[in-house]
């Protein structure tokens, strides 16, 4: 067994890999660029080596650098996590005729199956079902045009050497396939250093299931059953379960074995994922094999019981497979939410900053007997920064069944907090909520299904109403317990368009609340001190765990994916408030603004010029992605802001017309 392995990537997958290290006593290196210096890997891995600048290709992107601190340190191996150089089959062949063993697939699978149009002509001559499409290498737009037509819109547009979400673009038709192209091949090269791309069918409705697979040098090779990853935004997977809520036994046992020959065929030798497109009617397809671990693959853990990064070490130290396919079972059910530095109402544009608090829930096994883990790369005051990925966390949730292992998440959501940046929290929270998501009646399209104008909270239900009502006035009477009037116990509580009259009893061990419509809540249990931004307790038996911030005339309350504006007044103040008029907001008509921080790539108008509706005026590049800045009306440009490659903040004008 490696006595010193070299990490050669960042954040949680870092973390969550000197974590087994430790675990089998295992010493490790990570390595690190300028702006990961302070990172909690760094901080917890035995040692630590500055390969370079912040932008990955000047860093994590660059072999020689990774292999000298693996000679610098005596590093025996190298775990490259996912993305970076996890899949580039000519570092791993390097690795391996230096003498430094490569914990991932030998370089030749790489080769096979890590490149997307070789992979799927050897998984059509090795008899597995493929989507439709086009695997030649295609040069140009306008060939692209053609191609396209022939296969039929709607039709994708993927990056050979793509993965995490990017390089995709989904065409409807010859202008989104021209424009698509161009973007899919600047994405491709800067984030993986290879512009081809290839077509493929657009499966409509279809499901994203994937089968875990695990293999070592003698030969063994088996499957830890399936992920469902159909909750998807941009291509970038957001939720995650195992197994899939689609599959019966007869088709998960289709799709392992088919999975399991393809790995066979290629001689896969560590962990690694086939991906399927599958019908709502069980109807499957091969996608692509990553030859990596994947971003998910705590829920198979969790399920199975199976360490993934341990058997990838004893792989690549020679080490057999201790266990067959026989001996692994489905234990429960397990999901998880990907918590992102990214803003839900604002079309779920990346966020960058500093994390100026962050809780996350209490982990292990709780009083419900479901278990809380959460895979994290950060702390509270770490800094999410434009140059990488936008992820924070992986939370997950195992419970006995779905429906435990949902609620599980709903709780465990709610016992998160961040602070100091756009995040997604409330948009998972919305999810677990549905009808439709814990029916399992999933897609790829679920996202823009059930969200098609954009993710804007949820409107609160009646007991999140009463929530809000009655943590809001604990929360002022504990304001007000050292002021004159603190024994004033009749208050008026304005929440969600409701003006509720409401009298208390602040005796025994908690708060009792008395509606004017007779009703009576009961709140016990509360913790909460002024300052803090979480009210917990137990709402007439629900415990429940809520963000609260103090305003000018009351509190915002956030339940879940619900958000409010509580204010609690005396019944004259209360009835003076409902006379004031509403505050109207700044007119910008007449600007376009960056919708998020990031760098300018190009600024396509110029002072005079005519704008059309839909017309591209900007490309904005922010955590690996471009993103096209459109005219939402026709006008014309008075005056430009930021040039390329100016670095941009949110909210940033970059163009002002007349």
């Amino acid at each position: 067994m490696f006595t010193k392995i070299l990490i050669a990537n960042r954040g949680e997958i870092a973390v969550r890999i000197i974590r087994t290290c430790r675990r089998m006593g295992i010493a490790t290196v990570q390595v690190y660029s300028e702006a990961d210096a302070d990172s909690l890997a760094v901080e917890m891995a035995d040692e630590a080596v500055l390969i370079g600048p912040a932008p990955a290709s000047e860093s994590y992107l660059v072999a020689d650098k990774i292999i000298a601190a693996a000679r610098q340190t005596g590093a025996e191996a190298i775990h490259p996590g996912f993305g970076f150089l996890s899949e580039n089959a000519a570092f791993a062949r390097r690795l391996r005729d230096e003498g430094i063993a490569f914990i991932g697939p030998n370089p030749e699978a790489i080769e096979a199956m890590g490149d997307k149009i070789t992979s799927k002509k050897f998984a059509a001559e090795a008899g597995v079902s493929t989507v439709p499409g086009h695997m030649g290498l295609i040069e140009t737009p306008e060939e692209a045009v053609r191609i396209a037509r022939a296969i039929g819109y709607p039709v994708m547009i993927k990056a050979s050497a793509g993965g995490g979400g990017k390089g995709i673009r989904v065409a409807h038709g010859d202008d989104d396939m021209a424009e698509g192209f161009s973007a899919v091949t600047a994405e491709a090269l800067n984030a993986f250093g290879d512009d081809r791309v290839f077509l493929e069918k657009f499966i409509v409705d279809p499901r994203h299931v994937e089968i875990q697979v695990l293999g070592d040098k003698h030969g063994n090779i088996v499957h830890l059953f399936e992920r469902e990853c159909s909750i998807q935004r941009r291509n970038q997977k957001v939720i995650e379960e195992a197994p899939s809520p689609l599959l019966d036994e007869e088709a998960r046992a289709a799709m392992g074995a088919q999975a399991v020959a393809l790995a066979r065929a290629v001689g896969y030798d560590s962990a690694g994922t086939v991906e399927f497109v599958a019908g709502q009617d069980k109807s499957f397809y091969f996608l692509e094999m990553n030859t990596r671990i994947q971003v998910e693959h705590p829920v198979t853990e969790l399920i199975t019981g199976v360490d993934l990064i341990e058997q990838m070490i004893r792989s690549a130290a020679g080490q057999a497979l201790a266990f067959r396919q026989e001996d692994l079972k489905i234990d429960g059910w397990a999901i998880e939410s990907r918590l992102y530095a990214e803003d839900p109402y604002r079309g779920f544009l990346p966020s960058i900053g500093r994390m100026v608090r962050y809780r996350q829930p209490e982990p292990g096994r709780q009083d419900d007997g479901t278990i809380v883990r959460n895979d994290s790369g950060v702390r509270e005051g770490d800094e999410i920064s434009m140059f990488y990925d936008p992820m924070i966390a992986k939370l997950c949730v195992w419970g006995p069944t779905r429906e435990a292992a949902v609620d599980g998440m709903s709780r465990a959501l709610e016992a998160t907090h961040l602070e100091g940046l756009g995040h997604n929290l409330p948009f998972l929270a919305a999810v677990m909520d549905q009808e439709r998501f814990r029916s399992g009646a999933l897609s790829t399209s679920y996202i823009k299904d059930e969200f098609p104008d954009g993710f804007q909270g949820t409107e609160p239900t009646p007991f999140q109403i009463d929530l809000m009502t009655a943590a809001g006035v604990m929360m002022h009477a504990f304001e007000r317990a050292r002021s004159p009037r603190a024994a004033r116990l009749d208050w008026t509580v304005l929440v969600a368009g409701q003006t509720r009259h409401v009298s208390l009893d602040l005796g025994g061990e908690g708060l009792t609340v008395t509606l004017d419509d007779g009703r009576v809540l009961r709140l016990t249990d509360a913790h909460w001190r002024p300052g803090d931004p979480q009210f917990k307790g137990v709402l007439d038996g629900t415990p429940f765990t809520a963000e609260v911030k103090r305003k000018a005339d009351g509190f915002e309350i956030r339940h879940r994916a619900a958000r409010q504006r509580v204010r609690v007044f005396t019944p004259d103040i209360a009835e003076l408030h409902s006379r004031l008029p509403e505050k109207q907001g700044a007119d910008t008509a007449k600007l376009i603004v960056s919708p998020m921080p990031g760098l300018v790539v190009s600024l396509e108008v110029q002072a005079g010029d005519e704008v059309k509706a839909g017309q591209t005026v900007a490309v904005i590049e922010a955590m690996k992605m471009q993103n096209i800045i459109r005219a939402e009306r026709d006008g014309v440009v008075k005056a430009t802001g930021p040039k390329a490659g100016d670095s941009v903040a949110a909210d940033e004008v970059l163009v002002e017309f007349a």
